[in-house]
């Protein structure tokens, strides 16, 4: 941040949270990805303090994002949905240059990129359970009445799913233009979106997804048993059908007839996907009997999503997609292959 920059958010702080502190202010980066710039901040010897805002080279979306985060996680205040207590929104891009929220530091561990504490690093009961404490998380949320909370016409949840696969379809081929990219061949990418459109189940009752839950946007307390701290990376969240979310968490996980998911992290130690569904079942009260329906559409999903980070590192916006080029290829295979297996 320039000085100016600071000048002014100090003065916004002094406004709109003087919660935090009259102190000088503090600030650096935690993380700086595609998607958002994470920032921790301190007014002299008060608490630290997250400010979330759009990267150095936003997408076109970015600011509505910003927005949206912000509204899902004033409206989760009060919920048992475990999540960074919201702090203040700023819709004001003059203050430093971006629209950002504020949000609480929350103290835990990432369930994804960093070496679980013990007794969680190894076999046994204990790292089971981060499975089930995983899927506890989205539980939870889909038994938030939204309307309830203030998010009535925060999404579409009428034709949710019918717009599915023509929503990622066509942002697939906005890639082109926005971010220059020529395209390849992603075996079974167009399969999978075939089969989506002729097996496509009624929805279950609309509720708020996560829309990007996994053990990456998972922090986890430091104590056993194991039990979230936060749901973190709300940039997808919205109204539709919330087995969405359970599909996502569960395509990496093993099936009993399914030993090598596609998933991001080795399933060897943890629960069964059937487990976890059932898990989630009797906390939600919604029907799982279509499961490897949504498990396929997260994939397809996933796999649209992680191919725009592969178009900007071909156009030269984004370095490090080594992980996104192959990670696609898997999850529209897998999907694929899902897909057919089910008939």
């Amino acid at each position: 941040m320039t000085q100016d920059e600071i000048s002014r958010l100090t003065a916004w702080l002094d406004e709109n949270a003087p919660q935090l502190g009259t102190g000088p202010l503090a600030t650096c980066v935690l993380s700086g990805g595609a998607s958002n710039l994470v920032m921790a901040i301190r007014r002299g010897d008060g608490a630290e303090v997250v400010l979330r805002r759009p990267p150095t080279r936003p997408r076109p979306d970015s600011e509505k994002i910003i927005g949206r985060e912000a509204r899902v996680l004033a409206a989760l205040s009060g919920t048992d949905v475990p999540h960074p207590a919201f702090i203040a929104y700023c819709d004001d891009p003059d203050v430093i240059g971006v629209r950002f929220y504020l949000m609480a530091l929350v103290d835990g561990w990432l369930g994804h990129y960093e070496t679980p504490p013990a007794p969680f690093d190894r076999p046994g009961p204990d790292r089971r359970s981060i499975g089930f404490a995983l899927v506890d998380g989205i539980a939870r949320l889909a038994n938030v009445d939204y309307r309830a909370v203030g998010l009535e016409g925060f999404g579409r949840p009428e034709g949710f799913l019918e717009r599915q696969v023509e929503r990622w379809r066509s942002q697939l081929a906005s890639y082109a233009e926005t971010e220059n990219y020529p395209g390849r061949d992603i075996p079974g990418l167009a399969y999978a979106a075939d089969w989506l459109s002729a097996n496509r189940p009624k929805a279950s009752p609309a509720g708020i997804i996560h829309g990007d839950y996994s053990f990456a946007n998972c922090l986890f307390e430091r104590t056993t048993p194991a039990r979230v701290a936060a749901m973190i990376d709300w940039e997808l969240a919205t109204v539709g059908d919330p087995l969405l979310d359970l599909g996502w968490v569960c395509y990496g996980f093993r099936g009993r007839n399914d030993p090598d998911p596609a998933g991001y992290f080795d399933a060897t130690d943890f629960p069964y996907r059937e487990e976890l569904a059932e898990y989630y079942a009797e906390r939600t009260g919604r029907s799982v009997e279509h499961l490897t329906y949504y498990m396929v559409l997260a994939q397809y999903k996933l796999a649209v999503i992680m191919e725009r980070h592969y178009a900007r590192f071909l156009s030269g916006r984004q370095a490090h997609a080594a992980d996104s080029e192959n990670f696609v290829l898997r999850l529209a295979a897998k999907a694929g292959a899902m897909a057919r297996a089910h008939g």
